[in-house]
């Protein structure tokens, strides 16, 4: 049985489906690090995907998309503005999460066959909470920006975006995403949308990169397990 095509404009499936990644993704985020059952080393990979990808999502929109959409509708400037603006408060909470040193569990003991340690215990304490406080405020960032996005920049990628204009964007995003443990993208995108709208996604991966899907999936839904506690 084929897959039903997603009803909305490819932009704004696309776009809702990057927001809701990186609501779950800083929510995870967020929730792991004050786990200890959770390595923090399974913490770093989350953090440091976080950061790359909200970084790079948020650029593209300021130095491509917005002038892409102010080129057909001026009027949108001043809205698309203000959410730039949002976006410099974003990279200020980012450069705070990128700052935070997350050691391996070797690191913070100096024998990691003492996992009782008192001091190796209060050191990874401290590191998740310090962690723990800058997800956050990259969450509550995050979320409260999208909620103000969403109902500017939905209608404008369809009324004021052709199929054209964002597949040539689209391309130009995935050509420069990071590669920053990129299987978790897949991971939450499997989560958020639906087969349908995840293979509208995915069908712009370069032609090298599709075959590898596959096992990124397996790989993110293992990483994933572990962030949430429930794998291996």
């Amino acid at each position: 049985m084929g897959l039903t095509p997603p009803k909305d404009a490819p932009a704004v499936v696309e776009t809702r489906l990057a927001h809701d990644v990186h609501r779950a993704a800083t929510t995870l985020l967020a929730e792991a690090a004050l786990d200890a059952s959770v390595p923090l080393d399974a913490t770093a990979q989350l953090r440091d995907f976080l950061v790359a990808n909200l970084r790079h999502h948020h650029q593209t929109e300021d130095e491509d998309l917005w002038p892409r959409i102010t080129g057909s509708a001026p009027a949108a400037a001043q809205a698309l503005d203000s959410l730039t603006d949002e976006h410099d408060q974003l990279d200020s909470a980012l450069d705070r999460l990128a700052a935070v040193v997350i050691p391996s569990a070797e690191a913070i003991s100096e024998d990691p066959l003492v996992v009782a340690d008192r001091a190796a215990t209060e050191s990874e304490a401290a590191v998740r909470a310090e962690l723990h406080d800058a997800a956050v405020t990259v969450r509550d960032v995050v979320h409260d920006h999208l909620t103000h996005e969403e109902p500017v920049l939905f209608p404008a990628l369809r009324e004021h975006l052709s199929p054209a204009e964002w597949q040539e964007f689209a391309q130009r995003v995935i050509a420069t995403t990071p590669r920053v443990a990129g299987h978790l993208m897949i991971g939450f995108l499997d989560e958020v949308g639906t087969p349908a709208e995840v293979e509208l996604v995915l069908s712009g991966l370069p032609e090298p990169v599709r075959p590898l899907v596959p096992a990124m999936r397996l790989q993110a839904a293992a990483d994933l397990g572990v962030l949430r506690g429930t794998g291996a």
